[in-house]
């Protein structure tokens, strides 16, 4: 059983920054892929940021590449999620997922676990 713990969210202005944090637990967690996800109000939930718990291969959404970095911390069983150069348009609920499935990690249904969010707002 894995377990996710969303933190960092809040309002922010456009060209701020945030970082993101998600807290894991679980024994085997290093086994898992993790994964940013985010949804929009009245629109699905879409694929921000991927990352291979023990190796650090990362992947990114086209439109984040360059402003987002997803990383992890083996220590401390937490990913994060640095969003730079935040825009209005990445205001929403940010999800942090696991999987063990491999491939299609930018589809919603090959994660087994998901965290309950955490609001973004980017305003103009």
């Amino acid at each position: 059983q894995v377990q996710l713990v969303e933190s960092g969210g809040g309002l922010v202005q456009a060209g701020g920054s945030l970082r993101l944090s998600c807290a894991a637990s679980g024994r085997t967690i290093s086994t898992y892929d993790m994964a940013w996800f985010r949804q929009a109000p009245g629109k699905e939930r879409e694929f921000v940021a991927h990352i291979i718990w023990s190796s650090g291969y990362t992947r990114y959404a086209n439109s984040m590449k360059g402003r987002f970095t997803i990383s992890r911390d083996n220590a401390k069983n937490t990913v994060y999620l640095q969003m730079n150069s935040l825009r209005p348009e990445d205001t929403a609920v940010y999800y942090c997922a696991a999987t063990r499935t491999v491939g299609a990690v930018t589809e919603t249904y090959a994660y087994d676990y998901w965290g309950q969010g955490t609001q973004v707002t980017v305003s103009s």
